[in-house]
């Protein structure tokens, strides 16, 4: 297959280009300075403006870009994160109207940010209106946006990631920092849900829906036994044989981080139903194996 990309060059886009590799297809990158970046025998660096006519026949389009969420929520910061997301997606589905010939499928990156937050309620692809916040009102116009593909007859998908768990990247990486240096423990009370899930099996599942039809809509990628806070800090010191006796309060990282925080602070419990009843097996439903596979000598 021939694979249209944005984010190409971010943590999960390099990870699933290297599976795309392994699976002897080829990967067309959108990006903003092309010529920074060598072509290779399975991956092709080009701009925006590029003339659709000089490409081949694009089967599947991966749009991954967007502005980190990570950072102090400035109203300057808020208008960035929202504008990147609609921005490149707009342009990537204006690229796709001058394909002669449309591509199969089209996934969206998404967030369980949809949701909203709670640490009662279970939520599903069922749940169909967004919350009222601010990652919810980006994740619904974000998606909204995307649903333009539909509009061409095109198989669209909607991955919504939980907190992505790599030893290198995203919030893991931040957090065994603190774990590390012996100060690691729950936030607040810790009763708060985190609903997580593997690198590999994010890697997986978008690999999962470029390659079955039946694929479509959103899909939640998160693994299908969240934890608690307090019962993750326990898991990941173990897997780090380091304590978890410390509480971090709430109103500290709210100081700190500002609206941002309630990526912390606060949480929601989110099952992969549809993963589930599509067939696909994760490679790592438990944190446990999660975080002995990133943690084991290489």
């Amino acid at each position: 297959m021939n694979i249209l990309m944005t984010g190409g060059t971010g943590f999960i886009g390099q990870k699933l280009i290297n599976k795309l590799i392994e699976n002897d297809h080829h990967t067309y990158v959108l990006t903003r300075s092309p010529k920074k970046h060598p072509n290779t025998a399975n991956i092709t660096f080009i701009s925006y403006d590029y003339p659709v006519n000089r490409l081949p026949k694009i089967h599947g389009v991966v749009n991954l870009a967007g502005e980190s969420i990570f950072g102090k929520w400035t109203n300057e910061k808020k208008e960035s994160i929202l504008k990147s997301r609609l921005d490149i997606t707009e342009k990537t589905i204006q690229l796709i109207s001058k394909m002669n010939e449309k591509p199969n499928v089209f996934i969206n990156a998404s967030a369980v940010g949809f949701y909203g937050m709670s640490d009662t309620q279970i939520f599903t692809e069922e749940t169909k209106l967004p919350a009222k916040d601010f990652l919810a009102d980006v994740v619904a116009k974000w998606e909204n946006a995307a649903l333009a593909a539909e509009d061409f007859g095109i198989r669209t998908v909607r991955t919504r990631f939980g907190i992505i768990l790599d030893g290198d990247n995203g919030a893991l990486f931040l957090m065994d920092k603190v774990f590390k240096s012996f100060i690691g423990g729950k936030v607040g009370n810790g009763e708060q849900w985190m609903s997580w899930v593997h690198i590999d099996d994010v890697i997986n599942l978008i690999y999962y829906a470029l390659t079955n039809d039946y694929v479509e809509g959103p899909i939640n990628v998160t693994a299908p036994n969240p934890l608690r806070n307090k019962d993750f800090t326990i898991t990941l010191g173990e897997a780090l044989n380091r304590p978890t006796v410390f509480m971090v309060p709430k109103d500290a990282i709210t100081l700190i981080m500002g609206d941002m925080g309630q990526l912390i602070t606060k949480g929601q419990y989110v099952l992969p139903k549809r993963a589930i009843e599509y067939g696909y097996q994760f490679k790592y439903p438990d944190l446990k194996n999660a975080l002995e596979a990133i943690y084991s000598p290489k």
